[in-house]
Protein backbone atom coordinates (compact mmCIF):
# COMPACT_ATOMS: atom_id res chain seq x y z
CA UNK A 1 0.00 0.00 0.00
CA UNK A 2 2.64 2.27 0.48
CA UNK A 3 4.53 1.47 -2.53
CA UNK A 4 1.24 2.59 -4.51
CA UNK A 5 0.45 5.72 -2.34
CA UNK A 6 4.03 6.82 -1.64
CA UNK A 7 3.39 10.24 0.02
CA UNK A 8 -0.32 10.38 -0.02
CA UNK A 9 -0.01 8.13 2.72
CA UNK A 10 0.36 9.69 5.77
CA UNK A 11 -0.60 6.77 7.83
CA UNK A 12 -1.35 3.17 7.63
CA UNK A 13 -2.86 1.60 10.78
CA UNK A 14 -4.09 -2.18 11.64
CA UNK A 15 -7.19 -1.52 13.23
CA UNK A 16 -10.48 -4.30 14.31
CA UNK A 17 -10.22 -7.42 15.69
CA UNK A 18 -7.43 -8.74 14.14
CA UNK A 19 -5.32 -6.28 15.25
CA UNK A 20 -5.65 -7.02 19.14
CA UNK A 21 -3.83 -9.77 19.58
CA UNK A 22 -5.73 -12.89 21.66
CA UNK A 23 -9.18 -11.20 20.21
CA UNK A 24 -11.35 -13.61 18.14
CA UNK A 25 -11.59 -12.27 14.71
CA UNK A 26 -13.71 -13.01 11.35
CA UNK A 27 -10.82 -13.68 8.93
CA UNK A 28 -11.03 -10.23 7.42
CA UNK A 29 -8.10 -7.50 8.15
CA UNK A 30 -9.04 -4.00 8.66
CA UNK A 31 -6.75 -1.04 7.69
CA UNK A 32 -6.69 2.67 8.28
CA UNK A 33 -5.30 4.93 6.06
CA UNK A 34 -5.05 8.37 6.35
CA UNK A 35 -4.46 10.69 3.20
CA UNK A 36 -4.29 14.70 3.04
CA UNK A 37 -7.92 14.64 1.65
CA UNK A 38 -9.95 11.56 1.37
CA UNK A 39 -12.57 13.57 -1.09
CA UNK A 40 -10.23 14.01 -3.13
CA UNK A 41 -10.08 11.02 -4.75
CA UNK A 42 -8.00 11.38 -7.84
CA UNK A 43 -5.14 11.51 -6.02
CA UNK A 44 -5.58 7.75 -4.45
CA UNK A 45 -8.35 5.77 -6.17
CA UNK A 46 -6.63 4.67 -9.17
CA UNK A 47 -3.20 3.57 -7.61
CA UNK A 48 -5.65 1.44 -5.06
CA UNK A 49 -7.50 0.30 -7.37
CA UNK A 50 -4.27 -0.88 -9.46
CA UNK A 51 -2.82 -2.62 -6.32
CA UNK A 52 -6.45 -5.13 -6.01
CA UNK A 53 -8.76 -2.56 -4.01
CA UNK A 54 -12.20 -2.05 -5.31
CA UNK A 55 -13.74 1.20 -3.77
CA UNK A 56 -17.38 -0.32 -2.18
CA UNK A 57 -18.54 2.63 0.28
CA UNK A 58 -18.22 6.14 -0.76
CA UNK A 59 -19.49 8.34 2.80
CA UNK A 60 -19.08 11.63 1.95
CA UNK A 61 -21.62 12.78 5.06
CA UNK A 62 -19.49 11.44 7.30
CA UNK A 63 -16.09 12.10 7.39
CA UNK A 64 -15.65 11.83 4.13
CA UNK A 65 -15.16 8.12 4.59
CA UNK A 66 -14.41 5.61 1.79
CA UNK A 67 -14.00 1.88 2.07
CA UNK A 68 -12.14 -0.18 0.08
CA UNK A 69 -11.71 -4.01 -0.01
CA UNK A 70 -9.76 -6.97 -1.34
CA UNK A 71 -10.84 -10.30 -1.10
CA UNK A 72 -9.12 -13.59 -1.30
CA UNK A 73 -11.23 -14.67 -4.22
CA UNK A 74 -10.14 -12.43 -6.11
CA UNK A 75 -5.92 -13.08 -5.60
CA UNK A 76 -5.24 -11.52 -2.40
CA UNK A 77 -3.71 -13.17 0.44
CA UNK A 78 -6.04 -12.32 2.98
CA UNK A 79 -9.23 -10.24 2.72
CA UNK A 80 -8.79 -6.50 3.38
CA UNK A 81 -10.91 -4.01 4.57
CA UNK A 82 -9.60 -0.40 3.97
CA UNK A 83 -10.74 2.42 5.67
CA UNK A 84 -9.79 5.63 4.18
CA UNK A 85 -10.10 8.75 6.42
CA UNK A 86 -8.26 12.31 6.34
CA UNK A 87 -6.76 13.90 9.88
CA UNK A 88 -9.07 17.35 9.06
CA UNK A 89 -12.01 15.48 8.20
CA UNK A 90 -11.92 12.46 10.02
CA UNK A 91 -10.50 13.30 12.97
CA UNK A 92 -12.50 12.15 16.07
CA UNK A 93 -13.47 9.16 14.46
CA UNK A 94 -9.66 8.30 13.98
CA UNK A 95 -9.14 8.53 17.77
CA UNK A 96 -12.04 6.70 18.23
CA UNK A 97 -10.66 3.40 16.21
CA UNK A 98 -7.31 3.96 17.88
CA UNK A 99 -8.28 4.69 20.90
CA UNK A 100 -10.51 1.09 21.02
CA UNK A 101 -7.76 -0.65 19.76
CA UNK A 102 -5.37 0.26 21.72
CA UNK A 103 -7.68 0.14 24.84
CA UNK A 104 -8.38 -3.65 23.68
CA UNK A 105 -4.71 -4.52 23.66
CA UNK A 106 -3.99 -3.41 27.12
CA UNK A 107 -6.95 -3.78 29.40
CA UNK A 108 -8.09 -8.28 29.38
CA UNK A 109 -11.50 -7.57 30.83
CA UNK A 110 -12.76 -5.65 28.09
CA UNK A 111 -11.43 -7.71 25.54
CA UNK A 112 -12.75 -10.72 26.88
CA UNK A 113 -15.74 -8.80 27.37
CA UNK A 114 -15.80 -7.43 23.58
CA UNK A 115 -15.16 -10.92 22.64
CA UNK A 116 -18.16 -12.47 24.57
CA UNK A 117 -20.32 -9.85 23.29
CA UNK A 118 -19.22 -10.94 19.34
CA UNK A 119 -19.07 -14.62 19.72
CA UNK A 120 -22.78 -14.22 21.10
CA UNK A 121 -23.94 -12.06 17.77
CA UNK A 122 -21.96 -14.27 15.39
CA UNK A 123 -24.77 -16.59 16.55
CA UNK A 124 -27.88 -14.88 15.13
CA UNK A 125 -28.63 -14.73 11.11
CA UNK A 126 -27.82 -11.19 9.92
CA UNK A 127 -28.85 -10.15 6.70
CA UNK A 128 -26.41 -7.52 6.27
CA UNK A 129 -23.02 -7.01 8.41
CA UNK A 130 -23.89 -3.90 9.29
CA UNK A 131 -26.92 -4.90 11.35
CA UNK A 132 -24.46 -7.12 13.11
CA UNK A 133 -21.90 -3.82 14.00
CA UNK A 134 -24.78 -2.12 14.68
CA UNK A 135 -25.95 -5.00 17.16
CA UNK A 136 -22.52 -4.40 19.01
CA UNK A 137 -22.29 -0.50 19.11
CA UNK A 138 -23.45 -0.09 22.36
CA UNK A 139 -20.73 -2.57 24.18
CA UNK A 140 -18.47 -0.86 21.73
CA UNK A 141 -19.51 2.66 22.96
CA UNK A 142 -19.30 1.59 27.04
CA UNK A 143 -16.01 0.40 26.19
CA UNK A 144 -14.73 3.51 24.19
CA UNK A 145 -15.76 5.53 27.13
CA UNK A 146 -13.45 3.96 29.52
CA UNK A 147 -10.79 4.37 26.83
CA UNK A 148 -11.64 7.91 25.94
CA UNK A 149 -12.90 9.35 29.27
CA UNK A 150 -10.88 6.76 32.26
Amino acid sequence: MRAALGDVALRIEHTGSTSVPGLAAKAVIDILLLIPDAAGEVAYLSALQAAGYGLRIRQPDWYQHRCFVRRVDSGARWNVNLHVLSPDSGGPEIERILAFRDWLRTHEDDRAYYERTKRELAQREWKFVQHYANAKSGVVEEILGRALFG
